[in-house]
């Protein structure tokens, strides 16, 4: 069993933060990840429609807020972060199905890591085709493969599958984190209690 299991989502941006932060864990401590790609939007619609609410009709002083936190976060993480791409919310199916297929390549972590570059750092539409060929080509991934693989059934259905996973197992929204399989961790602000977690089962 990995040590943590991360479900994330390419178009969130606290998924963006989660992602980077886990990996800096993972140089600090060691750690076993197993990455679970996810559709945000999909879990949303089946358990937290609220969202879409809260967008409609945001809070004014909340948003303020939001955007300042946000961008607080990718200053503390150094990361170069737009608070609202251009094309906001994105569809990132593709995106999230490209992560799968390259899985067995090893290549997920650098395919997404650039996926979150392009769309948060350098506001580009992660939707389109000519995006993802980008991306390809800066991890040196084959383009026509790469879009050709993520028509293929099985891997659409492994990411229907993760995401009514994280449903299944009580998540409502990513970046969610699991220690042990059965201890879930909400938001990338939870770091300090994943590496606690961790080392306590470590203890055990």
């Amino acid at each position: 069993m990995p040590d943590v299991e991360c479900f994330f989502d390419c178009s969130s941006p606290w998924s963006y933060f989660g992602f980077h932060s886990l990996l800096q864990l993972q140089q600090e401590i060691g750690l076993d990840i197993a990455w679970r790609p996810t559709l945000v939007g999909g879990v949303f619609n089946a358990v937290n429609p609220s969202i879409y609410a809260s967008r409609d009709k945001p809070v004014p002083a909340k948003q303020a807020y939001g955007e300042k936190d946000q961008l607080d976060w990718a200053r503390y993480l150094g990361l170069h972060m737009h608070y609202r791409p251009s094309v906001f919310p994105v569809n990132s199916v593709k995106a999230m199905r490209g992560c799968l297929l390259l899985e067995p390549e090893g290549k997920l972590v650098p395919f997404a890591r650039a996926t979150f570059e392009a769309y948060w750092g350098e506001d580009l539409d992660i939707s389109q085709v000519p995006v993802l060929s980008g991306i390809c080509r800066k991890v040196g991934v084959e383009p026509e493969r790469f879009l050709a693989g993520i028509e293929q059934q099985p891997v659409k259905d492994r990411l229907r599958a993760t995401t009514q996973d994280l449903i299944d197992r009580g998540g409502f929204g990513v970046p969610s984190f699991f220690v042990g399989g059965d201890d879930m961790y909400f938001g990338n602000d939870r770091m300090p209690l994943i590496r606690d977690a961790v080392l306590r089962r470590r203890r055990t």
